[in-house]
C-alpha cells in the first residue's frame, strides 16, 4: 500500500486503532520533552501516579520558560525539576541552554520519530521529520511511563511547494501565508505534510520555523522529508548516524492538496490581535514602531541571527524603538560571539537577552501603554506580551530587524539593504555540557520540593446530575492565555490553589470568587464559549484551575485539540452545540440541568441540556470514544489510571 510520510511514521508507532477509521488511534513515543512553565506538574503527575521508571528512548526538562528570578518560586521549580530528572533519568537541561524546541532540533531531533512535548510549539520538530506533537503535561506523564499516546486518526493535507524563496522573504512569510489559507481554527485533526519541488530549497531550521507555527493553524502537526539537506544539517551537528531517510511513496493519498510557489511570496505580518490576521509589509509601511523582539523558538536560528546582525551591522537602532534579540539557543549564542556577530548587535544598540522564552510569554521586556511591537515569535494574543493595550505583529527577522533600523514598518526590498547571505556552517558547535545527564545512583535522589510545590489536584467522580450555573460566556477564539494568564503569573504553576485566583483575569476579574462562593453551595460551575475555544498554549492548568474553582463543563461551538484533551484529563465535560444557534440563548448565571448527564457521556448520547431561566432544551454532543468516556466518568485522567 502506498503510503504518505505521516502514516509510514505514524504505522510505525500504532498500537491501538486504526489510521483510515476516522477514529482514536493509540501510539508509541519515542522521545518526550518538558520544560519549566508545564514540566514541573508533569512530573508531580508522574510521581502521583506511581510511575517508577522513564521508559522512552529518550526524555528531556527543558528549563527556557521562568528563566528571570522574581521571588523564590522560579528557582525552587528549577531544582525540583533537576532532582527529579536525576531519579527517574531524564536528560535535565539548565537554564541559559537554549529555548526547548530550538535545542531539541540541534541536539536530539530524529527523523522517523514520535515526539510527544508539553508545549504547544513541539511540532517543530517536524522540520526534521519527526512526528511531533504538543499535549497537556499529564499525557506526558503517562508517556514517560510508558503509556501510549491518543489521539484521533488524522486527515493529511499536502503542502506542495514550488519555486524559491527570493530576497528579503522568509520562511517565516511561508507559514504566515499558510495561516492566511488555512486561518487559526477549523483544522483540529489534521497533520500537514510539506512536499514538492519547493522542499529542497529550504534549510531545516526553515523548515522548523514552518512546523512550528502549524500550531497556529490549530494542526496536529506538520511533518517534512528527511532527505539530503536533512542530513547535511545532522551531520553539521555530529550527528550524522541518527539521519534516516524518510519520503511519501509515487502515489500516496492525501485529504487535500493544497500549491504554494514560494516565489510568489512576499514579506508579510500577522496583525493584532490573532497570528491569522495577515496582511503584507507593503500595506503597512510608514507605521511607526516602538519596539522589535527577535528571537523566540519560531525564529531564532544561526542563520535567523546571523542575518539580522549583518543587517543591523555599521548601522544604528532608530533611537524611538527599543530592539532586543534572543539567540534561541547556547549554540547559536556561542557561535554569535566568535564570529563577531553579537559586538555587531551591541555596536547597533540592541539589547542581548536571554537565549529564553521571556518576552514571547509576556515574562520580561514587555512595550510601554499602546506600543507597536514587531515580534518574530508565533503568537499576538492580546495582552500576552504583558502589556494589555500594545498592538504586537508578528514578522520575519528580516523585516523586524529593518524596522529596528528606520523606526516603522518598511519593505525590506524597498530599505535600499543589499540582502545578507548567510550559509549554514559545515560544522555546528557541540557543546552538551549544559545538559546534565542520568548517572548511576541517581535514583537515590532526594527530590526538592519548596514550598510553592503542591500536589496534583484531583477530580471527584462525574456527578449523575448537572445543576450547574454558567459562570461567564466568552466569545470566538479564546485562548488558553485568556483562561490562564502566562508571564508573572506563571510562577505559581506549582500552585494550583494560588493559580487559580488569576483564571481569566483578563477577561472577567471576578470569575475565580464567583466560582468559589458557587461551588460551596455545592453548584456545579459552567463554562459557555464560541469557535475554537482553548486556542493557544498546551498549557493543562487552563483545564487544571477551572477544575480546582469547580467547573464540571465547558459547553462551545467547537474546541481545540489540545485544550479539548486537557479538558477531559482533569474531568470536565467538553460539550459541543448541537444547533450552535442555541449559543445565543445562554446569559451569564443562567442554570443549567440535566438529570442524566453522566449516564449520558458514559453511553456516547446526546446530552439534553435544560435552561431554566428561559425553559429551552439545549441538545449537546459529547463525542468521546470509549477510552475518554471513561476518564471523564472517572473525574479524570489521575484517577483512571491509579484507580481511585
Amino acid at each position: 500500500m502506498k503510503q504518505n510520510i505521516v502514516e509510514k511514521i505514524l504505522s510505525a508507532h500504532l498500537r491501538e486503532g486504526t489510521l483510515g477509521g476516522g477514529g482514536e488511534i493509540g501510539l508509541r513515543i519515542d522521545q518526550t520533552l518538558t520544560q519549566d512553565a508545564t514540566g514541573t506538574m508533569a512530573y508531580l503527575q508522574f510521581e502521583a501516579m506511581g510511575l517508577k521508571e522513564i521508559k522512552t528512548d529518550l526524555s528531556v526538562s527543558y528549563v527556557d520558560h521562568n528563566t528571570v528570578q522574581v521571588g523564590f518560586e522560579n528557582s525552587d521549580d528549577h531544582k525540583y525539576l533537576q532532582s527529579v530528572a536525576a531519579k527517574y533519568s531524564v536528560i535535565y537541561s539548565r537554564p541559559g541552554n537554549g529555548i526547548c524546541h530550538q535545542v531539541h532540533l540541534e541536539r536530539f531531533g530524529k527523523p522517523g520519530t514520535t515526539l510527544l512535548g508539553s508545549d504547544s510549539h513541539t511540532p517543530t520538530g517536524g522540520g526534521i521529520g519527526q512526528v511531533a506533537m504538543g499535549a497537556g503535561g499529564l499525557d506526558v506523564a503517562v508517556a514517560m511511563g510508558g503509556g501510549l499516546f491518543y489521539t484521533a486518526a488524522p486527515k493529511v493535507y499536502l503542502v506542495r511547494l514550488a519555486g524559491e524563496l527570493g530576497p528579503w522573504v522568509s520562511a517565516k512569510d511561508v507559514v504566515l501565508k499558510m495561516l492566511e489559507l488555512l486561518t487559526t481554527k477549523g483544522n483540529v485533526g489534521v497533520m500537514l505534510e510539506y512536499g514538492g519541488p519547493g522542499v529542497k530549497k529550504l534549510s531545516v531550521p526553515q523548515r522548523a520555523t514552518i512546523a512550528n507555527m502549524g500550531a497556529e493553524m490549530g494542526v496536529t502537526t506538520s511533518v517534512f522529508p528527511s532527505d539530503s539537506v536533512t542530513r547535511k544539517f545532522l551531520k553539521a551537528q555530529g550527528r550524522e548516524a541518527d539521519w534516516t531517510g524518510l519520503k511519501a511513496d509515487r502515489g500516496a493519498k492525501y485529504a487535500r492538496v493544497i500549491d504554494l510557489d514560494l516565489s510568489s511570496l512576499e514579506p508579510l505580518a500577522a496583525c493584532p490581535h490573532s497570528p491569522g490576521i495577515i496582511k503584507k509589509i507593503s500595506e503597512l509601511e510608514g507605521k511607526p514602531v516602538d519596539q522589535v523582539c527577535i528571537g523566540s523558538c519560531t525564529n531564532s536560528s544561526y542563520k535567523d541571527m546571523m542575518t539580522v546582525s549583518l543587517i543591523m551591522k555599521g548601522r544604528k537602532v532608530n533611537p524611538d524603538v527599543s530592539l532586543g534579540v534572543a539567540p534561541g539557543s547556547r549554540q547559536v549564542l556561542q557561535l554569535m560571539a566568535r564570529k563577531g556577530a553579537l559586538s555587531d548587535l551591541l555596536d547597533s544598540g540592541a539589547r542581548i537577552l536571554e537565549s529564553a522564552c521571556g518576552f514571547c510569554i509576556g515574562n520580561h521586556f514587555s512595550p510601554k501603554s499602546g506600543a507597536v511591537s514587531l515580534r518574530t515569535s508565533n503568537r499576538n494574543f492580546e495582552a500576552r506580551s504583558g502589556t494589555a493595550d500594545a498592538q504586537i505583529y508578528l514578522v520575519s527577522p528580516e523585516v523586524a530587524a529593518v524596522a529596528a533600523l528606520t523606526g516603522k514598518f518598511t519593505d525590506p526590498r524597498k530599505a535600499g539593504i543589499e540582502y545578507p547571505a548567510v550559509k549554514e556552517p559545515a560544522s555546528f558547535l557541540a557543546d552538551d555540557s549544559m545538559f546534565i545527564k542520568p548517572s548511576p545512583g541517581g535514583a537515590m535522589t532526594a527530590v526538592s520540593r519548596g514550598p510553592n510545590i503542591g500536589e496534583p489536584p484531583r477530580n471527584e467522580k462525574m456527578p449523575e446530575k448537572l445543576s450547574g450555573a454558567v459562570m461567564i460566556v466568552v466569545g470566538d477564539k479564546i485562548t488558553t492565555d485568556h483562561i490562564m494568564p502566562a508571564g508573572a503569573r506563571l510562577k505559581y504553576r506549582s500552585n494550583v490553589p494560588k493559580y487559580a485566583q488569576f483564571v481569566f483575569e483578563n477577561v472577567d476579574g471576578g470569575f475565580p470568587k464567583r466560582c468559589l462562593e458557587s461551588k460551596a453551595a455545592g453548584a456545579h460551575n459552567i463554562i459557555v464559549a464560541g469557535e475554537s475555544y482553548g486556542q493557544g498554549s498546551s498549557r493543562e492548568h487552563a483545564a487544571m484551575c477551572p477544575m480546582y474553582l469547580g467547573v464540571k463543563a465547558v459547553v462551545a461551538k467547537s474546541f481545540e485539540r489540545i485544550h479539548a484533551a486537557n479538558l477531559l484529563n482533569f474531568g470536565i465535560a467538553p460539550l459541543t452545540f448541537k444547533n450552535p444557534a442555541d449559543y445565543s440563548g445562554i446569559q451569564s448565571g443562567d442554570k443549567l440541568t440535566c438529570a442524566d448527564w453522566r449516564a449520558a457521556a458514559a453511553e456516547g448520547k446526546p446530552v439534553l441540556l435544560k435552561n431554566e431561566r428561559t425553559g429551552a432544551s439545549i441538545e449537546c454532543v459529547c463525542a468521546l470514544s470509549a477510552r475518554q468516556r471513561a476518564i471523564l466518568t472517572s473525574g479524570g485522567l489521575l484517577n483512571h489510571t491509579t484507580g481511585k
